[in-house]
């Protein structure tokens, strides 16, 4: 961070083979930026600089451009969220209708509990024109790849089990997370509506054709 005179502090330079942990500080920093002012547009290379400690060309040597380290933002938010599904599942039990819930709350809740992320997650001004940046389509489609397969996961349980109807289980999943995802979405920006109470289980239980 920057000191009173509005320069950069000296950093302690990384020992051979100590590069990742820098690249690591650099999505911190941003990360940070992010969660503090809510605005992606708020990480640029000279402010990530400025929060990592380093010089702005020292980024180059791990991302080519703003919207790379965006995309190392949004991956590691991705895999945190992954990381609570499967903690929810796990402490659901056996029973596959609560784990099912279980994974569609702890989504629902962290969507609540952080706004910014989420909403980076699936959009915002830091995607860029493919044409316009090293970040690939291969990269932008493999987003919430472990999240949707998790989704997945636990409808086909309940499939299995009898507990769901569905006769297609990749649609549904989908289905589901869009679902989820709308209601989380409008959540956020029609705070003032008065939701029922159970929408949340109306929503499940419809779009997982559970009977």
């Amino acid at each position: 961070m920057a000191d009173d005179s509005g320069t950069t502090p000296t950093r302690t330079r990384n020992r051979r083979g100590e590069g990742g942990r820098l690249r690591d500080e650099i999505v911190a920093a941003a990360t940070e930026l992010l969660d503090e002012t809510g605005d992606e547009s708020a990480i640029t290379l000279r402010s990530v600089a400025r929060r990592a400690g380093i010089a702005a060309p020292s980024i180059y040597r791990h991302f080519p451009d703003q919207p790379n380290i965006m995309l190392a933002v949004v991956q590691q938010i991705f895999a945190e969220l992954a990381a609570k599904l499967h903690v929810a599942a796990a402490e659901a039990g056996d029973d596959p209708r609560r784990r099912l819930f279980a994974v569609c709350d702890c989504y629902l809740d962290y969507a609540q509990q952080r706004p910014g992320r989420y909403r980076v997650m699936f959009g915002g001004v830091w995607m860029p024109a493919l044409s316009e940046t090293s970040v690939t389509a291969d990269d932008m489609a493999a987003l919430g790849d472990e999240c949707m397969g998790l989704l997945g996961t636990v409808l086909g349980e309940c499939v299995a089990a009898g507990y769901s109807t569905s006769n297609d289980l990749a649609v549904d999943t989908v289905a589901l997370w869009l679902g989820l995802h709308g209601l989380a979405h409008q959540r956020a920006v029609t705070v003032a509506f008065p939701w029922p109470q159970d929408i949340a289980e109306r929503v499940i239980t419809s779009l997982a054709h559970l009977e």
